[in-house]
């Protein structure tokens, strides 16, 4: 029986990684698929072994694991360096035949484990990526992550400000323009006047809470929301002068990568729900002073459309594709 060994951090999982899985699995009756783990570990220990699980599922003989990263010493050359991993790799997982790798380590690894050392694309020309490139350019790699991880470094953008400025528009037309999907004001499905209840409210935010996680599952790199949780919140206290807990709680759930606050510099139109048109200096003021409390520094959006659209497309190039506009 032959016992295969690939080690690594998996931040992320990425196609390198599963072509090397599947080449090692090909050749052993069991393999190990060890994870290391340390604190300062930018991704969950559980986002990732759920992510092997499930990407693994197809080859039967692949068991996933995972190690507390805390015997390490980086500062070593790597025969001695990795004589400490193979004597906790020894008394864990006991006798490994081969050692699976794309890294320098295979080889003094695999000579102080006693195992057989099997390079698979050590110069990266099959998947030229790593998963350090992947954290600082998700986009630019986008290819080599996996369906089941992309949600992950989906980049949620958040539309935000008061009615009648634009919001729900510019989220389709910015969504066709990137080729994803936007979330509408779910409210405005379920309520046909302002007039709703407590219950309600609470429905409206549960409802447009899930909409956003649904929804991130299938993005394509962005995802567009015409409001948020604050929102919810800020109409809550305006129509019915109370804001139940639950929605502080549901803000939690979804967090946003960027917020552009749509200004009132537009003409205010009437919908059949809008009814605040002599306020929106004060409800401006309300909806900037929420954001103020959460430390949340807004991008101001004002002038016509199509300054607006121009505006928000230089700034997501500029912060999530790392493209320059000056």
């Amino acid at each position: 029986m032959i016992r295969g060994l690939v080690i690594g951090k998996f931040l992320p999982v990425h196609k390198g990684h599963l072509g090397l899985i599947s080449f090692a699995s090909r050749q052993c009756d069991e393999l190990i698929v060890s994870l290391s783990d340390a604190d300062t570990d930018p991704i969950d220990l559980t986002l990732r072994i759920g992510w092997l699980k499930q990407l693994t599922t197809f080859w039967p003989n692949v068991r996933i694991a995972s190690l507390k990263d805390d015997f390490d010493r980086p500062e070593l050359m790597l025969p001695e360096r990795t004589k400490l991993w193979a004597k906790v790799i020894n008394k864990v997982y006991g006798r490994i035949d081969k050692v699976f790798s794309s890294e320098a380590y295979g080889e003094p690894f695999a000579k102080n484990l006693g195992a057989i050392n099997v390079e698979f694309d050590r110069l990266r020309k099959i998947y030229p990526v790593s998963a350090t490139l992947i954290r600082q350019s998700p986009f630019q790699y986008w290819d080599f992550i996996p369906d089941e991880v992309k949600p992950y470094f989906v980049k949620r953008i958040c539309f935000y400000g008061p009615e009648s400025t634009g919001k729900s528009s510019t989220a389709v037309r910015l969504a066709a323009y990137y080729n994803t999907s936007y979330v509408p004001e779910v409210a405005r499905e379920m309520i046909t006047s302002n007039k709703f209840t407590l219950e309600e409210i609470i429905r409206i935010g549960q409802a447009q809470t899930e909409r956003v996680l649904e929804m991130t599952r299938t993005a394509n790199k962005l995802l567009f929301c015409d409001t948020d949780l604050i929102v919810t919140q800020i109409y809550s206290q305006r129509y019915l002068g109370v804001v139940p807990d639950i929605l502080y709680q549901l803000e939690k759930q979804v967090t946003y990568d960027k917020y552009f606050f749509f200004d009132i510099d537009v003409p205010w139109v009437h919908d059949g729900l809008r009814d605040l048109p002599n306020e929106r200096d004060s409800m401006r003021e309300i909806f900037l002073k929420e954001l103020a409390k959460r430390n949340i520094e807004p991008v101001m959006v004002r002038g016509t459309f199509d300054k607006r659209d121009q505006l928000i497309i230089k700034t997501i190039s500029e912060t999530f594709f790392q493209v320059s506009h000056s």
